[in-house]
């Protein structure tokens, strides 16, 4: 059966509100337009720290002009509590020694699955190390993201991290739509891949058979 990650995360909210406290959260980013919605929806709730930790991103140029454009939303985002960015390592052969066996798999299939728990194990013991409250990623926002995976995922690490998991599924309540809005007002820069090495492949393939198209 399927959770209602938004209203899990919206009772969370009332009880951390309710209770006068603010918590720190440890929020993995994948990327400035998809953290500008979540950072307007979560910052009146919790001190934040960006963790961006995404070795899949490739090249490593494209991985740098990401934790830039995070940095500079954050300086310009206004903000009532604490903001912090932290970068994490970039380890693309650690990605790639992962994704062995499974270079073929499509967009949102195992490759995906391994890629989220990568990522989220990263966040889940940067959160510990860290000693946060709770940590959560930026990544349920996109349309393309199951967050129904997500959340299992993260609840699965928080417990064997000890460290509560912030349900999301930030795509909702036009969620999405707010992060397009918020891009476009900072001038954001947008990617058209999803970060690593096969999502780009699979880009330029599909912009090569559209170019034929046209022929």
């Amino acid at each position: 059966m399927k959770q209602n990650y938004q209203i899990l995360m919206e009772r969370e909210l009332a009880r951390i509100e309710a209770s006068g406290r603010r918590p720190r959260l440890l929020l993995h980013s994948c990327c400035a337009p998809c953290s500008s919605a979540v950072l307007e929806a979560l910052n009146r709730y919790f001190d934040i720290d960006l963790f961006y930790y995404n070795p899949n991103i490739s090249p490593r140029s494209e991985f740098d002009r990401r934790v830039e454009e995070l940095k500079r939303l954050v300086a310009a985002l206004p903000h009532e509590n604490e903001m912090n960015v932290i970068v994490g390592d970039y380890d693309a052969e650690a990605f790639m020694a992962m994704c062995r066996g499974h270079e073929a798999d499509t967009e949102g299939g195992a490759r995906c699955e391994l890629c989220f728990r990568m990522r989220l194990g990263a966040a889940a013991k940067a959160a510990k190390e860290r000693h946060s409250d709770c940590f959560t990623t930026t990544l349920t926002i996109s349309p393309l993201k199951d967050a129904q995976l997500l959340n299992a995922i993260g609840q699965a690490l928080s417990e064997e991290a000890g460290v509560p998991w912030l349900p999301s599924d930030f795509k909702k309540k036009n969620g999405y739509k707010r992060s397009c809005e918020l891009s476009k007002e900072y001038d954001l820069y947008r990617q058209d891949y999803c970060g690593c090495v096969f999502s780009k492949m699979e880009r330029d393939r599909r912009k090569a058979t559209e170019g034929d198209g046209h022929d």
